[in-house]
């Protein structure tokens, strides 16, 4: 009675509340996102000053932000799974905003690196948390959209990001870039406790936890002891490997093979990829949950059959003739590539405990994040300076068919997920 009760609470017209709070924690996210892509559209601007390497900058853009934002975020998503949630969210989103300001402020790799760690630290206390508060705000039959619009925040950051830095960049220079992107985080870190309250863990849910302070070690444990999680996971990583790389490179790729300039890009290629991310994080998600009805396998179909078709369309935004061309063809694996999100969150939501679901988010980041913003930004890179001396400015178009491979994989990983769905619902 207490859980229909709490429900009914939600949807009535004060419920309207639960879809402030998403705004705000969509809003959060943005920021986060803001931040990443602008390292990415500022990159030809960065490394001419600095006299970085593609390396370097796949290091920058990639291993050094993703290797202390997947570590911290295990531990920091324990803690919020054991305190004030909110909380935790609104000190992470002032912490990056700190660091993102010190990016401005970098003479030499080693300073840049030093700012980009920072705001990895503060990033992993972001996203697990506030995955957790969605979860304690919207039933079970809805999480996969409303997750689908928390995750909104990827691509409107993404396309806010290409535009702001095209457009500030050539007037003020990159650094002015990064200090004007602190300045909202922090006001939004300060208010954000003011705004959001702390819901009841479980609030939605039919069956509650025994164990209401389950370790780390305990978390994990269960994690990998579940093939869909495990699964999922996998099939998150391979396909996050193809997108983050996609993202980190392009405007670069467009500047240098197609002839783009920096607000060229900004303008026209930051909102269409914006609005390709958009479509496929918000579709997949309100597919999963519509199909999912009836089928629970919905969840790992959807980014399945999505990375199957994105893999040729990828090698083909790669042999694009002109950038005209050039930026459809790299929309519509950017479009398939990111289907994985919406849904992989829903299941993981879905499947742990409310005690549980900030680590097990984290968990899911860890090893997406390690593969996707970690090892696939860099990977491009490396593989970028090696092909240079023979392929000059279309080295990069080398680099990247790279990534070709890896829908192919995540799709694979995909497929078994749904196995495994399967067989769980057979045993239950």
């Amino acid at each position: 009675m207490a859980q229909d009760q709490t429900e009914t609470s939600l949807d009535q017209p004060s419920g309207v509340y639960r879809y402030v709070v998403l705004a705000l924690l969509m809003g959060v996210y943005v920021l986060s996102y803001l931040d990443r892509q602008l390292v990415s559209i500022l990159a030809q601007p960065i490394k001419a000053e600095l006299h970085l390497s593609d390396t370097q900058l796949g290091l920058v853009s990639g291993v050094f932000f993703a290797l202390f934002y997947t570590g911290f975020g295990i531990p920091i998503a324990w803690l919020a799974d054991r305190s004030h949630r909110t909380r935790i969210v609104a000190l992470a989103c002032g912490l990056w905003s700190l660091f993102t300001g010190a990016c401005g402020l970098a003479g030499n790799f080693g300073q840049l690196a030093l700012a980009r760690l920072g705001v990895g630290i503060g990033e992993a206390g972001g996203t697990a948390p506030s995955y957790a508060l969605v979860a304690d705000y919207f039933p079970p039959k809805a999480r996969g959209a409303a997750l689908g619009l928390f995750s909104l925040g990827l691509p409107i950051g993404t396309a806010l990001g290409g535009m702001y830095g095209g457009w500030i960049a050539p007037l003020y220079g990159w650094r002015m870039a990064f200090w004007g992107l602190a300045i909202p985080g922090i006001l939004l870190g300060v208010a954000l406790p003011f705004l959001v309250k702390e819901p009841p863990r479980g609030q939605l849910d039919l069956a509650t936890s025994s164990d209401p302070k389950p370790g780390i070690l305990t978390v994990l444990s269960a994690f990998v002891r579940s093939p869909v999680l495990v699964w999922t996971t996998l099939g998150c990583s391979l396909s996050g490997m193809a997108g983050y790389g996609i993202l980190t490179w392009a405007p670069a790729l467009l500047m240098r093979s197609y002839g783009m300039t920096l607000p060229m890009v900004g303008a026209i290629y930051s909102p269409v990829m914006g609005l390709a991310i958009g479509a496929g994080v918000f579709l997949s998600g309100w597919i999963a949950d519509s199909w999912g009805k009836s089928d629970p396998r919905a969840y790992a179909l959807v980014p399945a059959l999505s990375f199957v078709v994105g893999g040729p369309l990828l090698y083909l935004a790669l042999h694009a003739s002109n950038w005209h061309s050039a930026i459809p063809l790299l929309a519509a694996p950017l479009l398939l590539g990111f289907t994985y999100l919406s849904p992989a969150l829903a299941v993981v939501q879905n499947s742990v405990p409310a005690e549980r679901r900030s680590t097990s988010s984290a968990i899911l980041l860890f090893v997406l994040n390690l593969s996707a913003i970690g090892l696939g930004p860099v990977l491009v890179g490396l593989v970028s300076d090696w092909a240079a001396p023979l392929h000059g400015e279309d080295a990069l178009k080398v680099a990247l068919q790279i990534l070709v491979p890896t829908f192919f994989l995540g799709a694979g990983a995909n497929f078994m997920a749904a196995r495994a769905m399967r067989s769980a619902s057979q045993n239950t």
